[in-house]
């Protein structure tokens, strides 16, 4: 693939459009081949980590390939940057030291004090602190809507509506957004969709493809896949917005280390084979969940009777590897269930080979208690890892019983 550096905005970054037969071919592909050509002077078929801050320049302004400070561009970072604009078919990725990194060089690069943005009601809880305790104070208003209904949306746009922000499937409640309706409801505005793909990731949905003009990835969760690091990226379609992005990414420094950088592209390799295996091992926790006596509602687009399921069945591949639950005595029963398990580890996060169990009320939603974003207290979220899966419905079982 070709490097085109644009140093108007002194971002160092790349644009990376992709020729006609590198569109043409399968994810699995991209995720292991794009921006990732074998090392020019070793050979190596793996791109090396260059951990390195600045670089020698042949004469003032002589760069080599573009690169003067590691701030501005690292090329293990352009590697990276390269590959995630090619999975979600988009002009230009860029990659930040993690998702709330990434929204925040989002926000300040699409609205200014005075501006206004609709949230969903059952956003992540760092997206929603990041809205309600740092944005608001800036002067960025902010509405909260059921964006599984485009109608509530349209309701909650104003004259000053520069964003509508979606997750799809939602954290931790598995909503489902119909992203073209929406997007036909945002554009309609002169309004952005920005949609948090982070669950189903590029191997399952595909926003851009379907209307939207940003998608924030947690990389973190299932595009690293191993728990091992912490990322963020953004995917736009438009080479402008991209510009704009790329100048706030270097202005502001939230960037991605060069080793970070190489954990997150060593992941995505293996991103396809790992999504099927998440979702093949949530769909039997599911079937399990369902006639368990103690739990009283199942949070899965993968279940006809989901709201989402027909728009999820629609608009995504598969239905991935998150399931949250409710169940029978309330919050301290909730907990008890969590604190019992032992093959799915408590802790915060996702997206990992390994399974994960939380309390969302009291753990990674705790900052939305009190507000409309108030998760439910019975609520137990699931991050349905890879192992047997014989194994981890054993292990619900005795958690519940």
């Amino acid at each position: 693939m070709s490097e085109q550096r644009d140093n108007s905005n002194g971002s160092g970054a790349y644009s990376t459009p992709e020729s006609p037969q590198q569109e043409q071919r399968g994810f699995e592909t991209l995720a292991i081949h794009a921006g990732q050509a074998a090392d020019k002077s070793t050979g190596a078929v793996v791109p090396p980590i260059h951990q390195v801050s600045t670089y020698k320049q042949d004469g003032v302004g002589g760069l080599r390939g573009g690169y003067e400070y590691s701030r501005s561009a690292n090329p293990t970072r352009t590697a990276l940057e390269e590959n995630l604009a090619a999975l979600e078919g988009g002009r230009r990725g860029l990659a930040f030291a993690s998702g709330l990194a990434a929204e925040d060089c989002l926000l300040r690069t699409l609205l200014t004090p005075g501006d206004h943005v609709v949230i969903p009601d059952d956003a992540y809880g760092g997206t929603f602190r990041l809205f309600a305790r740092v944005a608001e104070r800036w002067g960025v208003q902010w509405s909260v809507a059921d964006s599984s209904d485009p109608a509530a949306v349209r309701a909650k746009l104003r004259e000053r509506t520069k964003a509508v922000w979606v997750e799809t499937p939602s954290n931790p409640l598995l909503g489902v957004t119909d992203i073209a309706a929406v997007a036909e409801v945002a554009h309609g505005a002169g309004a952005r969709l920005v949609v948090d793909n982070t669950f189903a990731s590029p191997y399952l949905q595909q926003p851009l493809a379907l209307g939207a003009d940003v998608v924030v990835h947690s990389t973190t969760k299932y595009m690293g896949g191993h728990s091992d690091v912490v990322g963020g990226a953004l995917v736009v379609t438009d080479p402008a917005l991209g510009d704009e992005l790329a100048f706030h990414q270097n202005a502001m420094g939230g960037i991605a280390g060069p080793f970070d950088s190489w954990l997150v592209m060593r992941g995505i390799k293996t991103l396809g084979v790992r999504m099927d295996r998440h979702g093949e091992n949530a769909a039997r926790v599911v079937q399990l969940l369902t006639a368990h006596p103690k739990v009283t509602e199942v949070f899965y687009p993968g279940l006809p009777t989901h709201p989402g399921h027909e728009i999820a069945a629609k608009q995504m591949r598969g239905f991935g590897g998150m399931v949250s639950f409710r169940v029978e005595g309330g919050e301290e029963a909730a907990v008890r269930v969590c604190d019992r398990a032992r093959l799915f580890t408590l802790g915060e996060s996702l997206g990992g080979v390994e399974s994960l169990i939380e309390h969302p009320g009291r753990m990674t939603h705790a900052s939305a208690a009190g507000s409309a974003l108030e998760v439910p207290a019975d609520l137990v979220r699931l991050s349905v890892g890879i192992e047997s899966a014989d194994d981890l419905l054993a292990d619900l079982t005795q958690a519940l019983d």
